[in-house]
């Protein structure tokens, strides 16, 4: 390609003598997948016009650009057509050997029965989903701005440079250079993830974009405490642990609901094996098995139908984990076992057809049902064993929901509480039970403040309450994770 004279021109020492740059002018073992962040004097106002290139001086080219006069997502629903289906071709989930990257495949290109996905918004694409993903170019909170280049676009051993159209921030920010680290991680099985730039990558993708798909052996990712805002989609991550420096210090989230990542127009998506994947969820991991993650804080920032975490695979442990979403705060299918948790989420805090076992676990939200299971047999559902729900606001809160959807109520959807305790639960329990063949089991809830068995006179009449001596078989199953996980008995060895 015809080297720009951009390129050429000279590079000055600095950006602005007002504007800190980082990576800093003339750094050096710059993590690839590195944000640009630019810290002001006071808060910036990105601009709709100008652009933000990123030269590779060893070849002159601008090997990357984001034109700031593109809108970054949708802001208001829209509106499909009355035709739209799921795909009659299940999607192919296979692992891959080649990886699409914005570097290698155009942004919008479509997988499975999707159309292009139009590219008059911002769109990258992140871990090879080459439909891509609506993301902010440049988010700001209060002094500072992080600039997002497209993913996967720099590469080891290479020198930068980074020029901002003054447009941008109404302020000349002069160009900078910054080079890259010279090789990959020592141990490609053992990464660290630092948003400082002191570990192998500085965001979760980057650390997880590094791993083959399907690889046999572990990996670990290691999470330094920090702030991480990035949308983070895998995909065929097996054998695989993410470990935080702990829920109240590391946090990965990011803004991202369906409204502004939404499925395509000719094809819906949703929990059943097979489905096109969906894009709204701050966190992804799609089709990953055997996976640990702990001791982490992951989050979405919008409301609406917005997951904080998404979990397609078989045998996924959560530890010490908190999730907090809105509509949906996890959705889980699989096998999915989650120990010491919290879940902070709106209507339907847990969506999915399961089989899902939660120990120990802290669920609240400001009222409503906590989970809309979908299984279908031979899967279990969603098995709670001495956790604690309550209700943040005035409005009371029930288990959960099962009423029809697409035209099913969910014959098999399985519904199991063991020894929990609630705070201004629904008399009923469960606000909707849509088929008497539902397993909707109750034993011995207590109320939380109390400590004393609530009144269950008022239940659902599909739902039934456990009795210890009559059902103590059944009890000792539910309480077994491996009964309900496939034969799986979660480790966190």
């Amino acid at each position: 390609m015809k080297k720009s004279i951009l390129a050429l021109l000279p590079v000055l020492a600095g950006c602005t003598p007002s504007v800190i740059c980082a990576p800093s002018p003339g750094a050096r073992d710059v993590c690839i997948d590195t944000h640009i962040i630019l810290t002001f004097n006071e808060e910036p106002t990105p601009g709709s016009e100008g652009m933000i290139r990123i030269f590779d001086l060893g070849t002159g080219e601008c090997i990357d650009s984001l034109d700031m006069s593109l809108p970054a997502g949708l802001t208001e629903p829209r509106s499909y057509p009355p035709d739209i289906d799921y795909t009659k071709v299940p999607y192919d989930y296979s692992p891959r050997t080649f990886i699409p990257t914005n570097r290698n495949t155009l942004p919008g290109t479509p997988s499975g029965t999707a159309e292009p996905t139009p590219r008059d918004m911002q769109l990258t694409i992140i871990g090879g989903f080459t439909d891509g993903f609506r993301f902010h170019p440049v988010i700001v909170h209060g002094n500072t701005a992080t600039i997002y280049p497209h993913n996967n676009m720099l590469e080891y051993g290479h020198r930068y440079k980074v020029t901002i159209d003054d447009s941008v921030f109404g302020r000349k920010i002069r160009p900078w250079t910054f080079t890259t680290k010279s090789e990959g991680p020592a141990n490609p099985r053992e990464l660290l993830v630092d948003a400082s730039g002191k570990g192998d990558f500085c965001t979760v993708q980057g650390a997880l974009d590094a791993i083959p798909d399907a690889c046999p052996e572990l990996t670990t990712v290691t999470i330094a405490p920090g702030d991480y805002e990035e949308l983070v989609y895998a995909r065929c991550k097996h054998n695989l642990r993410i470990r935080g420096g702990g829920k109240d210090v590391t946090k990965v989230h990011y803004p991202n609901n369906e409204v502004f990542n939404p499925h395509p127009m000719t094809v819906k998506n949703n929990e059943k094996e097979g489905a096109f994947p969906y894009r709204r969820a701050a966190f992804a991991l799609d089709h990953c098995d055997d996976v640990i993650i702990e001791d982490i804080t992951i989050a979405t920032d919008l409301k609406g139908q917005a997951e904080g975490l998404l979990l397609n695979g078989d045998r996924v442990a959560l530890y010490d984990v908190r999730i907090i979403g809105d509509g949906d705060a996890l959705q889980a299918n699989g096998t999915i076992y989650l120990e010491d948790c919290e879940i902070d989420g709106g209507y339907d805090a847990i969506l999915g057809r399961g089989s899902v076992y939660l120990l120990h676990c802290y669920l609240h939200n400001s009222g409503g049902p906590f989970t809309w299971v979908r299984n279908f047999k031979p899967a279990h559902g969603d098995v709670f064993v001495e956790c604690t729900f309550e209700s943040t606001g005035d409005k009371p809160i029930d288990y959960g929901r099962t009423q029809t959807n697409h035209g099913s109520s969910y014959p098999d959807a399985e519904l199991v509480m063991i020894d929990c305790k609630v705070r201004n639960l629904l008399p009923a329990g469960w606000s909707s039970i849509g088929e008497p063949t539902a397993v909707m089991l109750e034993l011995d809830t207590r109320d939380l403040d109390s400590g004393e068995p609530v009144d269950v006179s008022a239940r659902h009449p599909y739902s039934r309450q456990l009795d210890r001596k009559k059902d103590a078989e059944l009890i000792k199953n539910y309480r077994t994770p491996s009964y309900i996980l496939g034969g799986w008995t979660p480790s966190r060895q």
